[in-house]
């Protein structure tokens, strides 16, 4: 395993190395949490895929398709399709309001009456994704180094913390970037077919294996169906994914890219159901079906490819892990701690995504305040990280802690945010009813049938529309002024302006 080590000591460094680079980028608040909106298509698509592709895609995957067979890429895949439905209908519009949170476009939209509420409610999804990315740690350096759980979380923790803190959305954009490279080297280009070849190929798999194995819904209807609901709407309105939404340069940037990276999730899912069936053969008694990915690993990959391998399942948990602690940082910091000091009814000027702010976005106003931003940005992903590590150090349960998240982000968030893009009826006052009531419901519910029952997002979501749409009809319409600052940050689309050149460097 020398060889091996070797592999993963030196990308552990190269990512330390890559966010002390990525410091000396981050001298404003606009480089520091979305990259000064500067990525290009390229690296937009490979940061966006390696952030939602993470350890449950990776490891989860393999052993969905270990249990349920090819049937198991359904949960990667309606990742997938949240990512391309976003992508497609909303990212243009999304990443003209420059804003840098959620509920900061919540703001906007609704005149600021459910800023506060939905910045608790996302702080809380974000924290509970990092927490779940991090316990993954302890699964990976387990099978690496034989560390105990304690020792692998604050040591995976305390690397993501540092490189996080140090360069802001440019340092994880690098390492993201490198990930996802490792990423598709790893489990596409050499996992994949070394599975199957030991495997014996497809043949043998149908030979060996049950028909449901094979069969397009043999994990379930009803699990698809709430996969879609979770996952594929989780998709369109979290902290995390809305986050890099925001780094893209142009609208085509986020569109194209967007939809790139949602495409190469649906191949990326089939890998992971094909290599978890592929170790169905080979190893048909495993203790757990998450153990299907490290066993698969360490007995078909020859040395060198084995610890490239390995580094890229770490690779997939450091990306979600890096991409949640900023997303938590930024909602703590700018959603929530400033609302608290100035006053909880108002959000500061400075945090509403000015015009005047937005003219010159990405250069500094001046110095002294731009590093103090920065500063306060950096002790806030500092604070969370801290956080994040001292929860995973308590916490056992990762699936049900990350149906909670989901449920309560879905369920309380989903209609309010998507009710503002698309129904100019929509009000503050529906939209916060939206969110308590979905929430509530969604949470009484898990506490009545199980944290993992289907129905708390099946009636937490009717209870959240139910809701926007009754109170806001109920109420008077947002006012004329509010509509009017949303439709011109919104701003013409592109294709509306005759004549006109699109963005430098598209």
């Amino acid at each position: 395993m020398a060889v091996d080590y070797a592999v993963i000591v030196l990308y552990l460094a190269g990512m330390l190395a890559m966010g002390w680079w990525g410091m000396r980028r981050a001298t404003s608040k606009s480089d520091f949490l979305v990259a000064g909106r500067r990525l290009g298509p390229v690296m937009y698509s490979g940061t966006m895929a390696a952030i939602v592709l993470g350890g449950a895609s990776t490891i989860g995957g393999v052993g969905l398709g270990y249990q349920y067979g090819l049937s198991g890429a359904w949960m990667v895949f309606t990742i997938g399709l949240g990512l391309l439905g976003l992508s497609v209908f909303f990212s243009a519009r999304i990443a003209r309001l420059k804003v840098y949170t959620v509920s900061e476009m919540l703001d906007l939209r609704y005149g600021g009456a459910a800023g506060l509420i939905s910045g608790v409610v996302m702080w809380a999804y974000t924290l509970m994704l990092a927490v779940t990315s991090t316990l993954a740690y302890a699964t990976i350096f387990d099978v690496l180094f034989g560390l105990d759980r304690t020792l692998a979380i604050v040591l995976g923790g305390a690397i993501v913390v540092a490189y996080s803190t140090l360069g802001g959305m440019w340092s994880i954009t690098l390492t993201d970037m490198v990930q996802f490279v490792v990423k598709t080297i790893g489990v596409l280009l050499l996992l994949l077919p070394f599975a199957l070849v030991k495997a014996g190929g497809f043949a043998q798999l149908k030979a060996q294996l049950p028909s449901d194995y094979f069969a397009p819904l043999g994990i379930g209807g009803q699990t698809v169906f709430t996969y879609v609901l979770i996952y594929s709407f989780g998709m369109l309105i979290g902290q995390d994914i809305w986050q890099r939404v925001f780094t893209a340069r142009s609208d085509r940037v986020a569109r194209l890219g967007g939809t790139a990276a949602g495409t190469y999730c649906l191949v990326y899912a089939v890998a992971g159901a094909v290599i978890g069936t592929a170790a169905k053969v080979l190893y048909p008694h495993l203790g757990s079906p998450d153990d299907a990915f490290a066993t698969i690993v360490k007995d078909a990959l020859p040395v060198g490819v084995r610890g490239l391998v390995l580094a890229a399942a770490l690779s997939a948990v450091m990306s979600t892990s890096s991409g949640a602690l900023i997303a938590c940082a930024t909602v703590a910091n700018n959603d929530i701690w400033a609302r608290v000091r100035r006053g909880v009814g108002r959000r500061p000027a400075e945090h509403r995504g000015s015009p005047e702010e937005q003219s010159s976005e990405g250069q500094s106003p001046e110095a002294s305040a731009g590093h103090d931003e920065v500063r306060g940005n950096r002790l806030f992903i500092l604070l969370m990280g801290v956080a994040v590590i001292v929860i995973a150090l308590a916490l056992n349960d990762v699936v049900e802690a990350l149906t909670l998240a989901y449920n309560v982000l879905v369920g309380g968030l989903l209609v309010p945010i998507l009710g503002g893009l698309l129904w100019k009826r929509g009000n503050a006052a529906g939209a916060l009813a939206s969110v308590v009531v979905g929430g509530v419901t969604v949470v009484g519910l898990m506490v009545a049938l199980g944290v993992l029952a289907n129905e708390p997002i099946y009636y937490g979501l009717l209870a959240s529309l139910v809701s926007y749409v009754a109170v806001s009809l109920a109420t008077r319409p947002t006012d004329a002024a509010v509509l009017a600052a949303w439709r011109e940050r919104l701003g013409p689309r592109p294709a509306a302006v005759a004549g006109a050149p699109g963005p430098a460097g598209d």
